[in-house]
């Protein structure tokens, strides 16, 4: 327990400066996603195991899906991350003691589309198992989720509709179910 909280607040202060520096990117002041999401956000940790699979062709480990986060933390000590770009699905090779920051649907939201919620999947491994620990940052179920209202303008306008994250987690709960995007469902 001591030792996943110490790491649960680790992955905090690195997800904190991957906010700071999304922030930079959006020209927001530095602190202000870290401000926004506050201390009110929850993290969800996820241990994950998959046993060694001889036959990987015939099994799906984790079907594709992006996550209904902030952000995402994964330290995983095998292959068996594919990120899809353009229908094309790419291995995430592993780089020992590294992290993996995926961004979720609700970063999506809040940076106008900026920045793109990845769709990803997870497969099994021939040669080994797979073992993974995902942290998964998100915030209060009545939070209102739209995009900053820094990055909303004429030129700009909203590209997704105002939601409450309760209502946008069971979209996305229903939409996980039949293999389609939540995030499809609220975009303007």
């Amino acid at each position: 327990r001591d030792i996943l909280s110490e790491y649960t607040v680790r992955c905090k202060a690195a997800a904190n400066l991957v906010f700071r520096n999304m922030a930079k990117i959006l020209n927001l002041q530095e602190e202000h996603l870290v401000n926004m999401i506050g201390e009110n956000s929850i993290t969800q940790a996820i241990f994950n195991y998959y046993p060694q699979c001889p036959r990987p062709d015939h099994v799906l480990g984790l079907k594709a899906h992006t996550d209904g986060s902030i952000i995402t933390v994964n330290f995983a000590d095998a292959e068996g991350l594919q990120l899809q770009r353009n229908g094309v699905w790419y291995n995430v090779p592993i780089v020992p003691n590294a992290l993996i920051m995926n961004v979720g649907d609700i970063m999506e939201i809040l940076s106008n589309g900026f920045f793109k919620s990845l769709v990803h999947r997870v497969v099994t491994n021939a040669e080994k198992e797979r073992l993974s620990l995902v942290l998964v940052y998100t915030l209060e179920l009545e939070t209102e989720l739209e995009p900053v209202s820094d990055l909303v303008d004429d030129k700009r306008p909203a590209r997704y509709m105002k939601i409450k994250l309760h209502d946008y987690m069971e979209k996305y709960h229903d939409t996980y179910a039949t293999g389609t995007l939540a995030i499809d469902g609220v975009k303007i």
